[in-house]
């Protein structure tokens, strides 16, 4: 019997930092697990007079949380180093994405050294990365717009990617991720592990059908690849023909690329009534958000990686309408999500789109019910015992290397292949010596203009 004490490295509510939902309902499930004796949290600072819950619960499994990096800081990685030598964990979890310790380059890029220095601190280490560099449209994401920027980016996507690849193994949520990384990469220790659905399948409700108005939902971080001025020129395209009286609800906060993003909008939107800024979303709220909605909106230009908003989506039977674009594609596709689909940039035919969910209650209780099937069919509950077994397959192959036995193949490595990433010392440390180059480069063109200004 397991008796693991984990360490997650992760955003949580009430932090709004990207994945903080994710990690809230994984912790939510782990916690109900047999064979975790203690799970500690390490966290991005909160806001001054903030602060993270401190209650137990009995029957669940104890949990910590310790603050000990903050978004854009340099200092992240000896920060959480220490937490984690002190607590001396059996396993250490990294939840995260690339942007997740920063929009700009140097803190991004010591906050993804921390899972490879975990690593050769000597614990085993799992990585759970969101998105992939190779898939990642960067300018509508609100990270370059000049294209030699964007080349230097992915070369140092490739780098850190190599880095994050020193781990044990990385978790990726969609096949099509896996078999880049292997292919570029040539390495094994890659897994699929799906993203989930959050909830405990609530009951299907139709409710929101009669309500008055009817409402048209986004939900998210927006400002980068997630923008909403095309959906309020749909909305308002919708509101002039013959229809039920509507509302557009947008819920969420800025992207961290994009500050200020949503207070203009909603100053340009002051005297239209009938558009709605909820601002952040505690997530005890989350359900009545979605509940209340007629159809959610997916006004993406781009995506990042799996969408959690449609794994909520469907687990609250709704309907959604979406662009068929890169990620959301694929995820919908092979879960089975179903859905009415627009060409982005096109505000016409985004409210057609709208149009024909709301027009048809059949048509959206045959999307939201087939979305709420899908939603069914993995819970994250599922999720975190794939990632019990494989804690405990990690520890195994730790013990039986302490042990001098031979060590058992990972599934899919090649026969007399040793566990790993294949990654060399040597390239190991070129991507060390590239990442010093690029942060002495960024500073001497810091220096250059600071003179020149």
């Amino acid at each position: 019997m397991l008796n693991l004490k984990i360490a997650l490295i992760t955003t949580y509510p009430p932090g709004n930092g990207s994945l903080n939902e994710y990690g809230y309902h994984f912790v939510r499930f782990l916690r109900q697990k047999t064979g975790v004796a203690e799970i500690t949290l390490l966290t991005d600072d909160l806001p001054e007079g903030q602060s993270y819950p401190t209650e137990e619960t009995p029957g669940l499994v104890p949990l910590q949380i310790i603050p000990c990096w903050k978004f854009e800081s340099w200092h992240n990685p000896w920060r959480i180093l220490k937490v984690i030598r002190h607590l001396k964990p059996d396993v250490v979890l990294f939840n995260i994405q690339f942007a997740s310790f920063g929009s700009k380059k140097i803190p991004a890029s010591l906050g993804l050294l921390v899972p490879m220095l975990a690593k050769v601190s000597g614990y085993p280490t799992i990585v759970l990365l969101h998105n992939i560099m190779e898939t990642i449209d960067l300018k509508n994401a609100g990270f370059n717009s000049n294209p030699l920027m964007e080349k230097l980016t992915r070369l140092f996507g490739t780098i850190f990617t190599r880095l994050l690849l020193t781990t044990d193994w990385v978790a990726l949520t969609i096949p099509k991720y896996v078999e880049i990384v292997e292919k570029k990469y040539h390495t094994h220790n890659v897994l699929l592990a799906p993203h989930g659905s959050f909830e405990d399948s609530p009951a299907l409700s139709l409710e929101a059908e009669l309500a008055q108005p009817l409402q048209i939902m986004a939900f998210g971080k927006f400002g980068t690849y997630k923008k909403v001025e095309q959906l309020i020129e749909a909305f308002r395209l919708l509101q002039s023909e013959n229809r039920p009286p509507l509302e557009l609800v947008i819920a969420g906060t800025n992207s961290p690329n994009a500050p200020g993003y949503l207070e203009g909008l909603q100053q340009k939107c002051s005297e239209e009534k009938n558009i709605r800024f909820t601002g952040y979303v505690p997530e005890e709220a989350v359900a009545r958000i979605f509940g209340e909605a007629a159809v959610v909106v997916f006004p993406y230009t781009s995506t990042t990686g799996s969408s959690g908003v449609l794994h909520q989506a469907g687990e609250y039977g709704k309907a959604v309408v979406l662009p068929r674009i890169g990620d959301l594609a694929e995820i919908i596709s092979e879960e089975g999500y179903t859905g009415e689909f627009f060409e982005p940039g096109d505000p016409s035919a985004l409210a057609e789109a709208i149009a024909k969910v709301l027009d048809n209650p059949e048509r959206r209780r045959e999307i939201g019910t087939q979305n709420y099937i899908a939603a069914r069919g993995l819970p994250i509950a599922e999720v975190v015992d794939w990632y019990l077994l494989h804690f405990q397959a990690l520890l195994e192959l730790r013990d039986q290397s302490a042990n001098g036995a031979a060590l058992p193949q990972p599934s899919g490595q090649p026969s007399g292949q040793p566990s790993g990433s294949g990654i060399t010392i040597l390239d190991f440390g070129l991507g060390i010596l590239d990442c010093m180059v690029a942060i002495a480069l960024n500073l001497k063109s810091k220096i250059k203009k600071s003179k020149i200004g």
